[in-house]
């Protein structure tokens, strides 16, 4: 059980404060058990009034810690290896990189080979536990692999996934939410052109945004199947994503995944 485990976050930017934010929201998870370091902790605060341990210290947070997140930049992530690794335990321990393009084999390159190491990819909606977490990992056993799995889905829901896909995972789950966020800023701006107050614009989009997202995940069904249930003949919805396709909607899409791709592969 992941509340019986001791975790720190190491380097816990906004990724780690969204993660740290989602394991408080468990009735079962005793803050006294989780680790945030960061070199200046004074945005940490509010944590540490909630009984979370809060310090700059890398190598104490990974000493005594069963799961250790690493929640740095990726140019940091070999300089904090070499840092910890004193301290780290092979096989006891559970080492979890969040940086975007590091590779196991790059981690392994300073660990001790022994070392039970996963990738994670969520994102910031574990804040409030509605992240997807892709998941890859080398030396684990069964029981480890389920507490990794525990760890993500308590803040959301997780996936296990070829580490040949991690990028591709970060583009789709981490920088496609902002990619969403966007899109509903548009769709914002565009109701209060019709006449709405922003706040108002904002409830309604929200709202249709969630609620078409839910209609995804319940039925089960491909979003044009969706679409053509509200598409009729001569409608205003047909002449409104007629008009965005027109202006390259989709092809745009697509286009800055494959360029979020492509920044994260060279």
């Amino acid at each position: 059980m992941i509340s019986n485990l001791k975790i720190a976050i190491i380097g816990c930017g906004n990724l780690g404060t969204s993660i740290a934010n989602g394991l408080l929201m468990r009735a079962d998870f005793d803050p006294n058990n989780l680790t945030l370091t960061k070199r200046n902790t004074a945005s940490l605060s509010e944590f540490e009034a909630k009984g979370v341990h809060v310090h700059s210290d890398n190598l104490s947070a990974a000493k005594y810690a069963d799961l250790i997140l690493l929640g740095v930049k990726p140019f940091n992530v070999t300089n904090i290896l070499e840092e910890i690794k004193p301290v780290l335990h092979p096989k006891k321990q559970i080492l979890i990189s969040l940086a975007t393009g590091i590779t196991l084999k790059e981690m392994y390159g300073v660990l001790d080979p022994a070392t039970v190491t996963f990738r994670a990819m969520p994102n910031i909606a574990a804040d409030i536990q509605e992240s997807i977490t892709c998941v890859c990992h080398e030396q684990a056993n069964p029981i480890q692999v389920e507490q990794v799995k525990e760890l993500f889905d308590s803040i959301g829901f997780s996936i296990s996934i070829d580490e040949s896909l991690m990028e591709a995972a970060t583009v789709l789950g981490a920088c496609g939410i902002a990619y969403v966020l966007r899109f509903m800023r548009a769709m914002i701006q565009g109701g209060i052109q019709i006449g709405f107050d922003s706040a108002t614009a904002s409830k309604i989009v929200n709202q249709t945004v969630k609620g078409a997202a839910e209609l995804m995940i319940q039925k089960n069904i491909h979003p044009e199947a969706a679409i053509d249930k509200v598409t009729t003949p001569k409608g205003c919805t047909i002449v409104g994503l007629n008009e965005m396709e027109h202006r390259g909607f989709s092809s745009a899409m697509v286009r800055g995944v494959i360029a979020s791709y492509d920044k994260i592969a060279k």
